[in-house]
Parts: structure tokens; sequence; C-alpha cells
């Protein structure tokens, strides 16, 4: 079993504090949705846990499994088991999306680095890369599970995409990669009804006793489809309150302003800082 534990976790953009003391404990297996109005950091917390560098660690730790991630690059979080869906995929033109994901699976899996150690010696182009045979078989099984159309591959990444292709995307990503958590920024973001419930299927099937999930959301209509262990609200950058599903069946009755009357007000500050980062 891994865990993603972050301890009294403060983090800033410039002079604007946005995190103010998070405390949080995920476990493999474990699905823990995080709900909060905008403006409340719940994606500036995403953000740094991946290892975004507009956002500054000011006081506490992210740790996987008692490694302290704060020192490590984007690139070495993930290898480590973290991954990020954003709310906004940004396109990458000239890129293809199977191109993209053999170069993302081969440094996770080490492809890359071990290429490196044998520099010097007689390589070919693409040796220091996942073998394409097993890479285009795994990604067409991947694709044919996760019910992603197989012309994908040879698009380019999100590139005149729709959100819910986007999305999808974003689903294969991790069935390729494979983390121990992954953290979900607004994944049900500008979907219909169709596209969630294609979305959150994948989510289900990934939700593995070897997996943990942070599902950040506004709206309770995601967790209709992938029901959370665990709920929490998010408010003026911190968590103010963590129990069961019914967490969420409450706020959709009640909304969010009663959060402001028991909590006190947050800083409007925050998220406009946000966007600055973003």
């Amino acid at each position: 079993m891994s865990v993603l534990e972050i301890r009294d976790l403060h983090a800033r953009v410039e002079d604007t504090e946005i995190l103010k003391g998070v405390n949080l404990t995920l476990e493999s297996g474990e699905i823990h949705a995080l709900m909060g109005p905008n403006g409340s950091g719940k994606s500036t917390l995403a953000y740094v846990i991946a290892g975004h560098p507009h956002y500054e660690v000011t006081q506490g730790d992210i740790l996987v499994d008692g490694q302290s991630l704060l020192e490590m690059e984007a690139d070495e979080r993930c290898k480590a088991g973290v991954f990020l869906a954003f709310q906004y995929p940004v396109a990458v033109p000239g890129v293809s999306v199977a191109n993209f994901l053999r170069t993302a699976v081969s440094n996770v899996r080490g492809y890359t680095a071990q290429a490196a150690q044998a520099e010097g010696k007689n390589a070919t182009i693409g040796s220091n890369l996942m073998p394409m045979r097993e890479f285009r078989k795994e990604l067409t099984d991947k694709m044919k599970a996760y019910n992603v159309d197989p012309s994908f591959a040879r698009r380019y990444l999100n590139d005149g995409f729709s959100g819910g292709e986007k999305k999808r995307t974003e689903v294969l990503q991790m069935a390729m990669l494979e983390p121990k958590f992954a953290i979900l920024d607004e994944s049900d973001s500008g979907l219909d009804i169709d596209a969630l419930r294609v979305v959150a299927d994948g989510i289900n099937k990934l939700a593995t006793q070897d997996r943990g999930f942070l599902m950040i959301t506004h709206y309770q209509r995601l967790l209709n489809y992938v029901t959370p262990n665990k709920v929490s609200i998010f408010h003026g950058g911190r968590i103010v309150m963590t129990g069961g599903p019914e967490v969420a069946h409450m706020l959709e009755e009640r909304g969010y302003g009663w959060v402001e009357k028991e909590f006190g007000p947050a800083k409007s500050s925050t998220q406009s800082a946000e966007a600055v980062a973003a």
C-alpha cells in the first residue's frame, strides 16, 4: 500500500498566500473528493502537488511513501507515482498522442535512464524508448478498454479536441502511466452527460486497490458515477470539513453559502492569484 501525505502545507504566488495549512492523507484504493467554491485554492493544491513552478511552498511537506516531493521537478514527481489531469489540457500541435505517450511511458518506466547508462555504445534511433511493438500492443489494448477511438493515436495531442475528447485522452494517459496517485482537477468540467459517463467509467476501471484518487470538483454530478470514500470541503485555502459521501449531498442541497458563514469569509485575492499562476 502507498500513501500520499500532505502536512501543514502553505503555498503562495508572489506575495499572495493561497494554501494555508492543508492536511490530507490519501491511501491506495481510496477515492477522496475535494469540493469547494471557485477561488478556494483547490486547483492550487493540485498544481503544488504536481510541482508547478509558479507556486512557492513556504511551509509543510508533501510525501509519497515517506519521501518528500518538494525538491523534485515535475517529471521526477511523475516517476514517483503522481499524475495530474488538468482542468484545461493544453494542445500540442505537431506531437501525436502516440508519440507523446510513448515518450512519457518510456521516461516513467525507466527506458530513458537505461539508454543514458548505455551511452557510448552503438545506438539506434528510438533505442531510448519503450520497444515499438510492445508499446503499440499495450496502447491498442488500453484504447479499446477505455473507449478511446484508435484514430486518436495519430491526432496531435489535444489539438482540435472537444472537451470530452481531451478528458478521455487524459484517462488514457492515466491507464498508460499507471500512477500510484491520480489528481483530477475538475475532470467533469465542460462535459455533456455521455462524455461524463465515459470518463467516469474510465476512472472506475482505474480505481484499483493499487491506486488512490484525489478528485477536485464543484458538483455532485461526477460523484453520481464515481463513489468517493471521503469528501472534504475546501475553503479559504484549507480543508474545513471531511466526511463521507453525505457531505457532497449536503453541498448539493445547501450550496456553499453556509460554509462561509460557519468558517468565515475567504480572502478575495485567492481566486485572482490562482488565475495568475495558471
